[in-house]
């Protein structure tokens, strides 16, 4: 029976492969790091404030996350959902506020004068951008990494991966950040989706968004670059 006739029939496939361990916390930890670490490496022309403010806070919330689950995401709480989700929105608006700043400058003809800076600066913004796309599919997606493991109050699936679809090996697999990570890049470079398909209304909605994003970024911030060098 193929994962989608189960979901039809209300039968849930157990996660096998995560039994009685739950999701590790290293793949989204490394995320968060990462995030912060491309938000502190921006130029102070787009990140101000939140050059040194959201990677304090986002530390700070990273650290109570990691000590509150511990090495494996397999225990409710809903503080450490409500951290997880303020470090998120906290990603989101300084990285906006950022892209913002640099798209003002591209559509004025100011700012980054250096095509590899500006280059350097775009990217960052943009993968940052992926970053956070991935923790909100990863967070929503089937009530959370904690809810798909546990499979107790566990929402609709919001995305169709390719291992839903296979007679054998559904039942033993289960998709971590990794996986979202993987749905959030290669939909950012091909502003659409590639072999991870949406569901869900709000799931086709925030793919939408975030391909007309990177679209939009890709082509200023290259127009932009190759206008200096002319």
């Amino acid at each position: 029976m193929s994962y989608l006739s189960q979901v039809e029939r209300g039968v849930v496939p157990r996660l096998q492969s995560l039994a009685n361990e739950g999701e590790p916390t290293l793949g989204v930890a490394s995320a968060i790091l990462l995030a912060i670490a491309l938000q502190y490496s921006l130029p102070t022309r787009v990140s101000q404030y939140q050059r040194w403010i959201f990677p304090s806070v986002a530390l700070v919330l990273l650290l109570a996350i990691v000590l509150g689950h511990g090495g494996r995401l397999n225990e409710r709480s809903k503080w450490l959902r409500a951290l997880t989700l303020l470090t998120v929105v906290l990603m989101a608006v300084a990285n906006g506020v950022a892209a913002g700043r640099l798209i003002r400058d591209l559509l004025e003809g100011q700012g980054i004068r250096k095509p590899a800076t500006l280059l350097l600066t775009g990217g960052a913004i943009w993968l940052t951008n992926v970053i956070v796309f991935a923790l909100v599919y990863w967070l929503f997606d089937g009530g959370g990494p904690v809810a798909r493991f546990e499979l107790k109050d566990m929402a609709p699936q919001a995305f169709l991966f390719p291992q839903h679809q296979m007679e054998r090996g559904a039942e033993g697999w289960a998709p971590v950040y990794f996986d979202y990570f993987y749905t959030s890049f290669t939909n950012a470079t091909a502003f659409s989706p590639t072999d991870v398909m949406p569901l869900s209304r709000w799931a086709k909605f925030a793919m939408m968004i975030e391909s007309a994003l990177s679209l939009m970024l890709a082509v200023l911030v290259i127009a932009r670059a190759v206008n200096i060098l002319k």
